[in-house]
């Protein structure tokens, strides 16, 4: 269990091989250098089967098991804040993705590389352009171009969980809603309406909104409403005939993206008269917690994991849409992914290195 001499990354100190990867900048749409490297590793491996689609590299082990588990993660991060260059600190490694989702990948790429005997079939996924809107995603561009090298039972993405299991996740629908208004001199408000003042009710209602919190398998997801932009008025002595409001839908997934729309759509209809709009501009459903699967529960046995739901949207959504029960499991605090100060720490590293190397060798 020993990577060959010619890898291009340290192998035995899962610290060392992330701030490794911090290192190599991998900002959304500028990831084919650590794709390079990531593939030369892979390929020296003479039990993998590599393909490469694009920036995507897909290693498969190929031993005829019956059954195969996915472990994913993507390769980019969003732009640096001053923490592009790894800083290891005891055993915190910071740096721009460390935790979302460079920790991740460290574990994934030892995984790839030392377990050359899997109990059951594994392919790696490590994919391109997940930070950014979904049209650009190097997962949609696999399942599109090549979905045999995507077959599998179930799904793990090493996004960050606190190396506890968050299963499925909830899906995201944004919403733009459009008020009419009738426009006149400021001075003269009362020969017009007002559209920005047509909000006061609705955001009234927003404010008051009570989320559902079902619970799923086990896992309590919590919904959430969100009024996120907002936009009007032409000049400062002009009363505003059209202002723009961005809502945000967090839904929980025992709803399908249809029934979260029908759902806003009854919050906005008593605000809502003829002229106004109220159009989907971005949604994805949410993916049913796979806490059933076998080898996720094998996992969560293997370590008594704590498991909850995913309360934001990963991938855990694109697997499943594909008939893939998946969860997520990674290194790595969520909360702090995206800051100035996002870090990993070698504990977490260790613990879902640990646990995913039982599942593999059926320990």
């Amino acid at each position: 269990m020993v990577p060959p001499p010619d890898d291009p990354f340290p192998s035995g100190d899962l610290l060392a091989l992330t701030a490794t990867l911090v290192d190599i900048p991998s900002p959304s749409f500028s990831e084919s250098v650590i794709v390079d490297a990531l593939e030369v590793s892979l390929r020296a491996c003479a039990h993998l089967e590599v393909d490469r689609i694009g920036d995507n590299v897909v290693a498969r082990t190929m031993g005829g098991r019956p059954r195969r588990l996915i472990l994913a993660g993507h390769t980019d991060t969003v732009p640096a804040n001053d923490n592009e260059v790894a800083r290891v600190e005891g055993d915190r490694v910071y740096g721009v993705g460390s935790a979302d989702m460079k920790g991740g990948l460290a574990v994934m790429l030892e995984l790839a590389r030392t377990v050359t005997e899997p109990a059951i079939d594994v392919t790696y996924i490590f994919y391109a352009r997940e930070e950014v809107a979904a049209e650009h995603s190097g997962l949609h561009e696999l399942f599109a171009a090549r979905p045999d090298l995507l077959a599998g039972d179930a799904a793990l993405l090493g996004e960050p969980t606190s190396a506890a299991i968050e299963a499925g996740c909830q899906g995201t629908l944004r919403m733009q809603v459009v008020l009419a208004g009738d426009r006149a001199h400021t001075a003269r408000p009362w020969m017009g309406r007002n559209a920005i003042h047509r909000l006061s009710g609705l955001l009234g209602a927003i404010d008051a909104y009570e989320p559902r919190r079902p619970i799923i398998e086990g896992c309590e997801f919590r919904e959430a409403l969100s009024a996120v932009a907002v936009s009007g008025g032409i000049a400062g002595n002009v009363v505003p005939d059209r202002v723009e409001l961005v809502l945000n839908h967090r839904f929980a997934p025992d709803r399908s993206p249809a029934e979260a729309e029908a759902h806003i759509r009854d919050l906005l209809a008593p605000f809502l008269e003829a002229g106004d709009t109220a159009e989907v501009v971005d949604v994805a459903g949410g993916a049913w917690p796979a806490v059933g699967d076998p080898v996720v529960q094998a996992l969560i046995a293997s370590e008594n994991l704590t498991v909850g739901a995913k309360l934001g949207w990963t991938d855990a959504a694109t697997f499943s849409a594909h008939g893939i029960p998946a969860a997520n499991f990674g290194p790595g605090d969520a909360t702090i992914a995206h800051t100035a100060g996002e870090f990993v720490e070698r504990e977490g590293l260790d613990a879902v290195h640990r646990g995913l190397c039982s599942v593999l060798l059926g320990t």
